[in-house]
């Protein structure tokens, strides 16, 4: 089989597309660079604020995402991801701008939760990922329960990506976070989704250890098979 090109969607933030190239080298069976996968990015950092566009009425993203893929696609690339969760309710106008094919992450991760049998799990989000139900689609028909955190919680979340992974501030306090993260576990939640790509970043710089599941590395996972490659 011929290796595809992975085109990254990037840009959504900086750190979460540096985290899925990071993410898909890690996870690739190679022995030296030519047995890597050939990538593509485009970090567009004029894409607007996905979450201020489904929720509060602001610029909407799709010309910079579609301009983005067509990018892409004209430089070759066979498959697309987009490491952002919330962007994905977008998902079909940036299907419609390409003939390549563009992974679903949150689709993907459905996949992955399934397979580890997990019935019930906190979702960590941004508040357009929570508000517009892009998960709660995605899981209905699953026989996994979504757990969402409350509205003090959600604020918690909300700042650490934006006041926290999105500033660089490596030293935000984390404390309200870690206590949404205790509460949804408390709740019964058997693992936490990290909704937002900007969440992997988060436990990484805060060196958190609550369990949970990354999206952006089952996108990773999925796009090295996809492309072609094989996993190590």
């Amino acid at each position: 089989m011929k290796r595809k090109t992975i085109g990254i969607l990037g840009g959504m933030g900086p750190a979460a597309t540096a985290d899925l190239f990071r993410k898909i080298t890690s996870v690739t069976k190679a022995s030296c660079d030519q047995e890597h996968i050939h990538i593509i990015i485009d970090s567009n950092t004029a894409i607007p604020d996905r979450t201020a566009a489904l929720i509060r009425g602001g610029e909407s993203p799709v010309p910079q995402l579609q301009r983005s893929a067509r990018t892409l696609e004209a430089a070759g690339a066979g498959l697309i991801i987009m490491p952002c969760n919330t962007a994905h309710g977008f998902y079909d106008e940036v299907c419609a701008a390409v003939s390549v094919p563009v992974l679903h992450m949150i689709r993907i991760t459905v996949q992955a939760l399934t397979q580890a049998g997990i019935k019930r799990a906190g979702l960590l989000a941004t508040d357009g990922t929570v508000q517009t139900g892009i998960y709660d689609r995605c899981f209905s028909g699953s026989g996994i329960e979504l757990i969402t955190p409350t509205a003090e919680g959600q604020a918690a979340v909300m700042d650490i990506v934006y006041n926290g992974v999105k500033a660089g501030d490596a030293g935000h306090d984390t404390a309200a976070f870690e206590r949404t993260c205790a509460g949804l576990l408390a709740e019964g939640a058997q693992t936490l989704i990290l909704g937002c790509t900007e969440l992997p970043c988060a436990f990484e710089m805060y060196s958190l250890s609550f369990p949970h599941i990354d999206p952006t590395l089952e996108l990773a996972r999925a796009a090295v098979l996809a492309a072609g490659g094989e996993l190590k």
